[in-house]
């Protein structure tokens, strides 16, 4: 089994390349203290409504190296698409091993028993010009794969999925997970709770 500090020593050790349905060759790899200012590049470029959708504390470059500092301190890998040749960082994945208490309380109330030692969770952001291409059908194999590897079984959505958010709940739905329960997320927001069982 795989752990963290095991990654971040040999960061090739996730290392796949995927060549997209129109050609276009990707790199999927963990995120390394070298990314900081394209990763500022990746954040700062999307859209308000990506934003919108997604979990991170800033968009530039400041919430950029805060994210490659915390590489193997924390409970939570990050992975990045990257661009061939360009070396443009096109998504961001990531994984977290820790459950916070609301998860935790949320799927008990669905009837799920959530542990650290089977369980974590996913939160993928793609680039605006590469949603709906089919990238995240193809990367998520991978993230499966990671997750196994760090002994991991279930996966749940890092802080749900936002209830209007009808591609990535058909994104989720394809790549198997299944609706456990509704909740109201960020300032109130309808959100629901999926799991996905390898």
């Amino acid at each position: 089994m795989l752990t963290l500090t095991e990654i971040a020593e040999d960061p090739l050790v996730l290392e796949r390349r995927l060549d997209l349905r129109d050609g276009t060759e990707v790199v999927f790899r963990t995120l390394t203290h070298t990314d900081a200012e394209r990763l500022a590049g990746f954040l700062e470029g999307l859209s308000p409504e990506s934003r919108r959708l997604s979990t991170f504390d800033g968009y530039d470059l400041a919430a950029a190296r805060e994210l490659c500092d915390a590489i193997a301190r924390y409970d939570k890998l990050r992975l990045v698409l990257e661009e061939v040749p360009s070396g443009r960082i096109i998504g961001l994945l990531e994984l977290s091993l820790a459950l916070t208490p609301a998860d935790i309380a949320r799927y008990q109330e669905a009837g799920i028993h959530l542990t650290e030692t089977t369980d974590c969770r996913f939160g993928p952001t793609l680039a605006d010009d590469y949603q709906g291409r089919g990238v995240g059908t193809l990367t998520f194999p991978l993230i499966a794969d990671v997750a196994r590897r760090l002994g991991r079984t279930r996966i749940i959505l890092w802080g749900g999925v936002l209830a209007d958010n009808a591609r990535a709940i058909r994104y989720y739905e394809k790549n198997g997970f299944r609706p456990v329960g509704s909740f109201a997320g960020t300032v109130g927001a309808p959100s629901l709770d999926m799991m996905f069982t390898s």
